[in-house]
């Protein structure tokens, strides 16, 4: 998972929390520990299982010996 995706899912996470937890006062606003989790974790299970990586690869010279 790249950092722009975990950037992004923690903030989703928050805001869910926030909104509809705190503000709309729902038990729905625990919904927001998902993205939180995944987003900490670095892994997404979803991801897994359709084989997404959003991670971008930087190519490196070999080292010469």
């Amino acid at each position: 998972m790249g950092s722009i995706d975990r950037i992004i899912r923690i903030v989703i996470g928050v805001a869910i929390i926030v909104v509809v937890g705190i503000i709309m006062q729902s038990w729905w606003g625990l919904v927001g520990i998902a993205p939180i989790t995944t987003g900490l974790l670095n892994f997404c299970p979803a991801y897994n299982l359709i084989g997404v990586n959003t991670k971008t690869k930087i190519e490196t010279e070999k080292l010469k010996l």
